[in-house]
């Protein structure tokens, strides 16, 4: 699969009424709320053990995935991600996120569930990972590698039991350029994890660990500046 191939991104055979939205395909519920809730919460929802918003400070209230028609107020994709993290005085801008970063998945992991990275590659960069865990296990293991041999890699592999399983590597193109920033999205659906990276879908990587809701950590680290890190709920 060439390069246009990937940017084009076909859309899935087995999409299902009311399942997640995949790159080029007209949402399934145009006519949504502006603030969707959840089914037996409030009408303004509450993320677990967070403040009342369910997203990590000053990011959109509706998530999109990649290709996904916008209402004209609803913050997304396309468009740049607001710059969140740890503020100083008012008239400072923000600052990084402290890497490692770490944070709690205080429901686990669920169908729908769409993480947001928005990072900036070290010039030096030799890799960086972003783990989801359960426990000392690791379900999900994304890590880019810029020099490999002379080759770049994205690595996807799971450890149990302190054992890692059989790596994936099978990639059409590496959008991760040395010193340059990027927007990583990761969908979790009730199969699978989807990847995508700068408005372009790039992987897809099967569940190994089932049971999502056990996977109760997200982590970040090596050679990456970390902007800001947003869970939310893709409609």
């Amino acid at each position: 699969m060439d390069l246009s191939d990937a940017l084009d991104f076909p859309q899935p055979n087995n999409q299902q009424a009311g399942g997640p939205v995949w790159p080029g395909q007209p949402a399934t519920c145009p006519t949504q709320p502006a603030n969707p809730t959840w089914p037996g919460q409030p009408a303004n929802p509450t993320w677990p053990g967070q403040p009342n918003q369910p997203v990590w400070p000053g990011q959109p209230y509706q998530p999109a995935w990649p290709g996904q028609p916008q209402q004209p107020t609803a913050p997304g994709w396309p468009g740049p991600a607001p710059q969140t993290g740890p503020y100083g005085a008012p008239d400072q801008a923000p600052r990084p996120l402290t890497v490692p970063f770490d944070l709690p998945l205080q429901s686990g992991a669920y169908n729908k569930m769409v993480i947001t990275i928005v990072g900036e590659v070290k010039p030096n960069a030799k890799h960086f990972t972003v783990n989801l865990n359960r426990g000392n296990d690791i379900a999900f293991h994304l890590n880019p590698r810029f020099n490999e041999g002379g080759k770049q890699a994205i690595v996807r592999n799971s450890m149990i039991g302190n054992k890692w399983g059989g790596e994936e590597r099978e990639l059409s193109s590496f959008p991760f350029v040395l010193g340059k920033p990027f927007e990583l999205k990761i969908l979790c659906t009730d199969t699978e994890y989807k990847v995508a990276v700068n408005k372009s879908h790039l992987l897809e990587y099967k569940h190994r660990i089932r049971e999502l809701n056990q996977i109760r950590g997200l982590s970040v680290y090596n050679d990456v500046i970390l902007n800001s890190v947003n869970v939310e709920t893709l409609q």
